[in-house]
């Protein structure tokens, strides 16, 4: 078997990553849980972790660093893939990416996702734990705006996940490493090539949020990527990285600039054959946008639950949702909710 038969007999098995390890067993994720895969040889193993490495890589790699980067089968199947060392042995988690991009409607999320895929400028974050589908759900915006608005579109990621082909919009794709040394450097320079949609793979320090902002600030839209669980915890983090003397300046930054903060989850669903994304949404509505100003992010979940006419839905909401939609069980949306008592009382509701 060719390694290649190897990544599409897993995604025949609707798998979403998988770990090779030398030393443990092959094993992977399907549907959210670990499962066995094949029983690999740790020779066989490290081989054909080796294999998919550049000479480059292989240096990277032996200097004790970690290398992540993309490649693509013949047949134009995209995977993502981290190399690492553990317990001293050579080990690696590939994920294996969606060949198409999948619309909004296809991913069944909120009809208000849309909405905010056409805002000409401002701030959209979307957020989650690794493996919540935000990058699917980022490419999905992405592609609406591609294939309905004559603009320019900068992607700036680490690796490239997924490749977009012409549509009405001009799509450049910069990946960190290969196309350029940082996402803070990539952001530099795209505020000098006219774009008029900026997409950023991950905002994981103060220069490339203070750039983000910047950018947004400018007339552009900004789409981002952190990992946190919640619409308020989004906005905390950002300003927790900022240092002490920038962070009024960035609270207030984000209170004009932010347009909307999906927080994602994916969730078993109750038959068992698959996941389902679940949606926190927060909007820039003046309410939340006072809040952020005054410090006030406790009572940002208060405001979103008087808000559902807008489009806001808090996790709780979200979960209700789909549970009244007979898409999770009941236990579920208890298991995933920040607040199971209170999650308890709506379900009851």
């Amino acid at each position: 078997m060719t390694f290649e038969d190897f990544i599409m007999q897993a995604r025949e098995m609707k798998a979403s990553d998988i770990h090779l390890s030398v030393g443990l067993p092959t094993v992977i994720r399907v549907h959210g849980e670990l499962r066995p895969y094949q029983d690999l040889s740790d020779q066989v193993v490290h081989r054909t972790i080796m294999s998919i490495l550049t000479p480059e890589q292989e240096q990277i790699l032996a200097k004790g660093k970690d290398v992540d980067f993309s490649f693509e089968l013949k047949n134009g199947a995209r995977q993502r893939v981290n190399v690492f060392h553990q317990s001293g042995k050579l080990a690696c988690s590939i994920r294996l990416l969606n060949e198409e991009i999948p619309s909004l409607d296809e991913l069944g999320l909120p009809p208000i996702l849309l909405e905010l895929a056409k805002k000409r400028k401002g701030l959209i974050l979307v957020t989650g734990p690794t493996g919540a589908g935000k990058s699917t759900t980022l490419a999905a915006m992405i592609q609406h705006i591609n294939m309905t608005r004559a603009c320019h579109i900068i992607t700036i990621e680490d690796p490239i996940e997924y490749r977009y082909t012409q549509g009405k919009a001009t799509v450049h794709q910069r990946e960190i490493g290969r196309d350029v040394t940082s996402f803070s450097d990539a952001l530099r320079s795209a505020l000098r090539e006219d774009p008029d949609v900026i997409l950023i793979g991950e905002m994981r320090d103060y220069e490339t949020i203070s750039l983000a902002l910047t950018a947004a600030e400018t007339g552009h839209l900004v789409f981002g990527t952190l990992h946190t669980s919640s619409a308020a915890q989004t906005i905390d983090r950002i300003i927790d990285v900022c240092p002490a003397d920038a962070k009024e300046q960035v609270r207030t930054q984000v209170a004009n600039m932010i347009q909307g903060v999906i927080a994602q989850l994916l969730i078993p669903t109750s038959n068992g054959k698959g996941r389902v994304a679940c949606d926190e949404i927060m909007l820039g509505s003046d309410a939340i946008r006072n809040l952020i100003r005054g410090n006030k992010i406790a009572q940002m979940e208060t405001t979103m639950q008087g808000a559902s006419q807008q489009g806001m839905q808090t996790l709780i909401d979200a979960l209700a949702k789909l549970y009244s939609a007979g898409k999770i069980s009941y236990q579920t949306a208890l298991e995933y909710s920040n607040n199971p008592p209170e999650m308890e009382k709506k379900l009851m509701s």
